[in-house]
């Protein structure tokens, strides 16, 4: 059973209070029905004065009865104070202390009635007369009937009968006489049993009156309780759904509203995943909370710039999604995409213009999203490799070359079980391409039916079907086996340079791996150089705790591809480079470009001043070798030099070749 004291389902009344409300509308019910009896019964006695002579009388205590019983009436009809005007009248909408006060003027209002029945002694000479008998059947009746009638509210009823029948035995006993006598004690008798009776009525009423508010209060709860249960479901699906940071869907979401959405494929649908460009540069200089700025603005924008019905996604970090009803959409995808990475590129408040950009990959019209998915990437990928703010649609070059990844994710792990991939090696020279002095490992595979396979392909598609350390391992082990056939020939001086991913360094214990191996073999450790891309130097905190025990045991590090990326010097610094190979987009046709001979210069300038050789990459042409003679580069590599080579073939160009020097 609850308290009495605890608040009700609607926070605002107790159980007592909603006990005290019922009984209000319970004795006004009863008033409007029993008001009119009480009329017939004082015209009833007005009659019956009139008959026997008491006219002025009978005529003065009718007017009077009238008075209060309209009185009566008209309270029963005054509206209670409500907590809601808004919400109907019932009592869990009744203002408690309107209630009170009602219920006491019902109260006063029962007193005046009573004593103006008491009075009918009057109309029978204090009940001597002979009349007496129809007046105490008359009373008689009523009381019990007050006491009907008002079987809510005991004080109500009794407040009626206690004037009237005290005033029935005070006669009685002023008239003297023992009948009166036990006349009157018998009418105090019936007064308390009355009494009593009113008490037990109330009592059963609010017994049922706590039953039913408790039971409504239990269900009103249970609702509420459903209702924020609903709710916090709701609540907990949007926050699963979306992400906390830019309200946009998250990766389930998308999913999610992909699975619901009213077609039975996505056919009609185009699928654009983005990736910002140059958003590390904004945390590493600003911090998080500018970047989280910059992921809010980007996400509005996007939303901004598409149509309502398109779905817009966080997918992760930097990156994003859309998919979007093509067939409802008259632009095509290359339009859109134009519009998304110019609505990016508009400078962003406190930041430089032109820092962040968007690279977007674009597949429309295909039946499986986790096929559009895959093929968007790969488009992404494709754009990024274009430089920032370019979009790329996938197309059957990207096709065919998905194609070819998913034949190498497949035969991959027999081919490093059989020993069908083989390490090439390609020299660089110094001495402005006159002497050899190092050679790069690159990994080859024949694959028999997609050919030669490029070593950026096969150590992405390791690194992804969880082959990286096989690879790795494998290359390790060849790059090791030339090491001591240099040592053989007496050509220890000569280095052996061999490419790590970004993705190798995060999942692979390179340094142990490295380290354990030319122990094991007995190979000076500065005979080996370790290339990590600029993507890799530039975030320190993966690369840095490895390198470092690479660097300490005496092995060199080289960044490649240098210039496409948004490597600082001071990682550079950190990382302890010792060269840095520019890419070859600068350097093929760099004797046509006065632009790529600027960008050259200033790499040149840069690694003079800290002290880091620099290699031009990609040298195909006699022109390009002259032009980078006369900007002061010294180390080169390419194709006009000599292209990559296995071992075997490898060792027949030494033994003729004019620049080796031992």
């Amino acid at each position: 059973m609850m308290s009495t004291t605890d608040p009700s389902a609607t926070g605002v009344l107790s159980l007592q209070h909603l006990t005290h409300a019922d009984q209000l509308m319970a004795v006004r019910r009863s008033m409007l029905i029993s008001i009119p009896v009480s009329v017939i019964l004082g015209l009833a006695s007005l009659f019956v004065a009139l008959h026997y002579g008491h006219w002025l009388a009978g005529l003065l205590w009718f007017v009077a009865s009238s008075v209060v019983n309209i009185a009566r009436v008209v309270l029963c009809q005054f509206p209670i104070r409500l907590l809601n005007p808004n919400e109907p009248v019932e009592p869990k909408n009744l203002d408690p202390k309107s209630v009170k006060d009602h219920l006491l003027l019902q109260c006063i209002a029962a007193a005046l009635s009573g004593v103006v029945w008491a009075f009918v002694a009057l109309l029978c000479d204090g009940y001597t007369a002979p009349q007496t008998v129809f007046y105490l059947t008359l009373l008689c009746g009523i009381t019990a009937g007050a006491i009907t009638a008002g079987f809510a509210y005991a004080r109500m009823p009794i407040c009626y009968i206690v004037p009237v029948l005290v005033s029935v035995a005070a006669c009685l006993v002023y008239a003297g006489g023992f009948e009166q006598y036990c006349l009157a004690a018998t009418t105090i008798l019936y007064l308390a049993a009355l009494t009593r009776g009113a008490w037990e009525g109330e009592g059963l009423f609010q017994q049922s009156s706590r039953l039913k508010n408790e039971a409504t209060w239990m269900a009103e709860s249970l609702k509420t309780a459903r209702d924020e249960a609903t709710a916090a479901a709701v609540e907990m699906g949007h926050r699963a759904a979306h992400d906390a940071l830019t309200g946009l869907l998250n990766r389930a979401g998308l999913m999610q509203a992909v699975a619901v959405l009213p077609h039975s494929n996505t056919a009609d649908f185009t699928l654009m995943l983005l990736d910002l460009d140059g958003f590390k540069s904004i945390n590493d200089a600003f911090g998080h909370k500018a970047g989280d700025r910059v992921l809010i603005e980007v996400g509005r924008r996007l939303r901004q710039s598409l149509q309502d019905d398109a779905l817009v996604a966080r997918w992760g970090g930097d990156e994003f999604a859309v998919l979007y009803n093509s067939a409802c959409n008259n632009d095509a995808p290359s339009i859109v995409a134009t519009e998304l990475i110019a609505a990016i590129s508009i400078p962003f408040g406190a930041f430089d213009a032109g820092r962040i950009g968007v690279s977007i990959g674009i597949c429309a019209n295909e039946h499986d999203v986790d096929e559009m998915l895959v093929r968007a990437d790969a488009a992404l990928y494709r754009a990024k490799a274009q430089g920032r703010n370019h979009y790329y649609l996938f197309d059957d070059d990207l096709r065919d070359h998905l194609e070819m990844r998913r034949d190498i994710e497949r035969d991959l792990a027999k081919a490093l079980s059989t020993d069908s991939l083989e390490v090439w090696f390609q020299p660089i020279l110094g001495d402005g391409g006159r002497k050899v002095t190092d050679f790069e490992a690159l990994v080859r595979w024949m694959h028999p039916r997609h050919g030669w396979i490029p070593s950026t392909d096969l150590v992405a598609v390791a690194s992804l079907s969880g082959l990286a350390e096989p690879l790795f391992r494998y290359i390790l082990k060849d790059t090791c086996a030339m090491m001591q056939t240099l040592r053989a020939m007496d050509l220890g001086h000569l280095r052996v340079a061999m490419n790590m991913s970004p993705r190798e360094m995060a999942q692979i214990d390179v340094d142990d791996l490295i380290v354990t191996r030319l122990r094991k073999l007995d190979l000076p450790a500065s005979m080996l150089e370790i290339e990590i891309t600029e993507d890799t130097a530039k975030d320190i905190r993966i690369v840095q705790g490895k390198l470092a025990t690479l660097i300490n045991e005496g092995v060199r590090i080289a960044v490649d591809d240098f210039g496409v990326g948004y490597s600082s010097m001071s990682s550079l610094r950190q990382l302890h480079v010792d060269r840095i190979k520019i890419d070859r987009s600068f350097v093929q046709g760099i004797a046509g470009s006065k632009d790529d001979r600027n960008v050259v210069q200033s790499i040149l300038s840069l690694g003079k001043s800290l002290g880091i050789e620099v290699v031009a990459e990609g040298v195909e042409t006699d022109a390009d070798l002259q032009v980078l003679r006369q900007l002061g580069c010294t180390t080169m590599q390419g194709y006009y030099f000599a292209k990559p080579m296995p071992p075997h073939e490898l060792l027949v160009w030494l033994n003729n070749s004019s620049r080796l020097v031992r």
